[in-house]
């Protein structure tokens, strides 16, 4: 079994020897790296062009920056293998990795594995373990900054972070890729949850290492480009995945999730931002195509409830 490696680059060039040297030591189980150029104009292209490599390296060149999740779904487009590997470019892997995502992905409920992202910065401290997502349409990192040795076995989380995560092409086909609209940020919630209407487990392989610099392309924790982005497409994960009963039950939820992120952003002096981010979300929805309800997936929106609430209950008790 061999993996296609799909990672978008803009103005990488710094991040990619690394990244390569990573990915040359688990060559085994790579079938090639797609590399989707968003416009860079630094050398990334030059660098790529210029040394070898143990696997294919296949670039996708754009003249402009598509995003993350456009990015990304051309690269699946292009894949030649069963298993797509999400990867940024500003990490590096470990040896045996992807094997140990490989191996863990071939259970027939499981969409997606999740490898444990360790920071680059303190290798014994967490950057992300999973994501959760709760009634409060807040995404939660598992684990951040938390010791890497405290999540050590398998197990079930709500959706893998896109940053390295290993997919299911089969999966992909049946319930769709990543929302070109999205650009960046919440597309890997918006096809957890798409996931798990369908019926799938994503899962986190404490095995699979990746060390992970984080923020490499928009710059920081917090800017105005990332706080109206991300605001306008929580409220688009919102609309795309619930249906019209579990929006009425979570409303109130919802609503004071949306607010005290406003309040947050606002003592941040991004609270003006936020708002012409949620804002744009509402204008622009219908743009958005919902997942279609269907009575053979009710089930499934009562276990994605459920895990709402459960991740409500954790966050509050924390």
């Amino acid at each position: 079994m061999k993996v296609s490696v799909v990672t978008p680059n803009y103005n990488g060039v710094k991040f990619l020897k690394n990244y390569f040297n990573s990915l040359n030591q688990d060559s085994e189980c790579i079938g090639e790296v797609i590399i989707i150029d968003n416009g860079s104009d630094d050398s990334s292209l030059d660098y790529i062009r210029e040394n070898n490599f143990n696997f294919p390296v296949v670039v996708i060149k754009n003249d402009e920056n598509l995003g993350f999740a456009p990015a990304v779904n051309q690269g699946i487009s292009k894949s030649k293998y069963d298993y797509i590997f999400s990867l940024n470019n500003d990490t590096e892997i470990e040896k045996g990795s992807i094997k140990a995502m490989l191996d863990l992905i071939q259970d027939d409920g499981v969409f997606s594995v999740q490898a444990k992202m360790l920071q680059a910065a303190n290798k014994q401290l967490i950057d992300d373990a999973g994501d959760e997502y709760n009634l409060l349409a807040w995404t939660k990192k598992i684990g951040e900054n938390q010791n890497s040795d405290k999540y050590s076995e398998v197990f079930e989380i709500f959706s893998s972070c896109a940053g390295a995560a290993l997919y299911k092409k089969s999966v992909l086909e049946e319930i769709g890729s990543f929302d070109d609209n999205f650009f960046a940020y919440m597309e890997d919630v918006d096809l957890a949850i798409r996931s798990q209407i369908y019926g799938y487990r994503n899962l986190l392989c404490p095995d699979a290492i990746v060390y992970h610099i984080g923020s490499a392309t928009s710059g920081s924790r917090y800017n105005e480009f990332k706080v109206k982005i991300a605001a306008r497409n929580n409220v688009w994960t919102v609309y795309k995945n619930l249906p019209i009963p579990l929006k009425i039950i979570n409303f109130i939820f919802l609503f004071l999730g949306f607010l005290i992120k406003y309040i947050f952003f606002l003592k941040k002096g991004f609270g003006s931002i936020y708002l012409s981010g949620l804002k744009e979300g509402l204008n622009t929805k219908n743009k958005i195509n919902k997942v279609s309800f269907k009575k053979s997936n009710l089930k499934n929106y009562f276990r994605l409830e459920y895990k709402l609430i459960i991740n409500t209950l954790k966050f509050l008790k924390k």
